[in-house]
């Protein structure tokens, strides 16, 4: 399962954007203050799911689902004294201000770029004292020999990028050095995300206090955006299914928060979906683009990886236009693939396998 950590300075709407996304219903009146982290589960909305399991009228339906976890705002004590929570965080969203609230205290101009390149700079300086500390230990103790292939240059590379105040992810390494960083759960190691969290208004006209700004910065820094009301959103995610989407059309938009979300972060971390069908269950798997038949068969149970025999796929475009197993059969658009197989997005899969 992906797990996204969204950080962000106090009264951004950090965790109502939580809440919109995992309907968990935390408190957020007084959060500023507090120093305890949230965790919750969002589901994945898909189309593709949903037709699926209206075609087999399965026992049980399961999407893909992404572990969420809020950290209280970043304050003084900078990215170190929240952020450990993080570590294992497959992607970072920073959620910015774009909006004024004079009941909470929040009256000042919005200026969400400014934000952001605070919480980067936060982030940076975490990830800068443990390069140098674990450098410090590489060279006292070279002599022992415990130094991991690649870690060495890995490192330097890392400093040197940290230093000009740019991020870990976007240096060129080779896939020793790659493997020796991946030990550190550097922050600035992570696909990172951006949101504007902004009024109705901002959302409706796009021109948000500070967008064009903010656009311009997470374009330079290769951050997907996306724009929210976190607030309103989380108040239709409450309405009844069928009264969601004319209310989200109302506001210019044609798909939910968690769903736009989902999409940016699936895109940016190049991840796709295949799915298993059958009477008991239907269900979305997440994957790596690029993943083979026999990998994504391990994301079900390491004995369907180890016994793989072969895979039968069909895509689900010929789904839709067929329905039935016997008809596609019949037009040879059931495949049996092999073990090196390269999984599409939204295939429908099931593993032949001997253990």
């Amino acid at each position: 399962m992906m797990k996204i950590g969204l950080l962000g300075l106090p009264l951004a709407g950090k965790t109502t954007f939580f809440n919109l996304l995992t309907g968990a219903g935390v408190a957020t009146a007084t959060y500023a203050g507090e120093r305890d982290s949230h965790t919750g589960v969002a589901k994945v909305p898909d189309e593709r799911i949903d037709f699926l399991s209206g075609l087999y009228k399965p026992q049980k339906t399961t999407q893909a689902r992404i572990d969420i976890i809020d950290i209280p705002g970043l304050g003084q004590g900078g990215a170190a004294e929240f952020a450990g929570p993080m570590q294992d965080a497959d992607a970072l969203v920073i959620i910015t201000r774009g909006f004024t609230n004079d009941a909470l205290g929040v009256c000042d101009q919005p200026q969400p770029a400014a934000d952001l390149q605070d919480v980067l700079t936060e982030l940076i300086i975490t990830d800068l004292n443990v390069v140098e500390r674990r450098l410090e230990r590489l060279s006292k103790n070279k002599k022992a020999g415990k130094e991991i292939p690649g870690e060495q240059e890995a490192l330097e590379k890392a400093l040197q990028a940290l230093e000009n105040e740019q991020t870990v992810i976007g240096q060129e390494y080779t896939a020793q050095q790659r493997l020796a960083l991946n030990n550190y759960g550097l922050y600035t190691d992570k696909p990172m995300l951006a949101v504007l969290n902004t009024s109705e208004e901002g959302l409706r006209t796009k021109e948000a206090p500070g967008q064009a700004e903010l656009e311009e910065y997470a374009y330079r820094h290769h951050m997907p955006l996306l724009t929210v009301c976190a607030p309103l959103e989380e108040e239709i995610s409450e309405l009844p299914e069928e009264e969601r989407g004319l209310f989200l059309e109302d506001l210019g938009l044609k798909k939910s928060g968690v769903a736009r979300l989902a999409q940016a972060a699936y895109a940016h971390l190049d991840l796709i979906s295949y799915f298993t069908v059958g009477s008991d269950e239907v269900r979305a798997w997440t994957i790596k683009r690029g993943t083979t038949a026999r990998e994504a068969a391990g994301k079900i149970h390491s004995d369907i990886e180890r016994g793989f025999i072969r895979a039968e796929v069909v895509s689900y475009k010929d789904m839709v236009q067929e329905r039935t197993v016997p008809k596609l059969r019949e037009k040879g658009l059931l495949r049996l693939e092999g073990k090196d197989y390269i999984v599409q997005d939204g295939d429908i899969m099931a593993f032949r396998f001997n253990v």
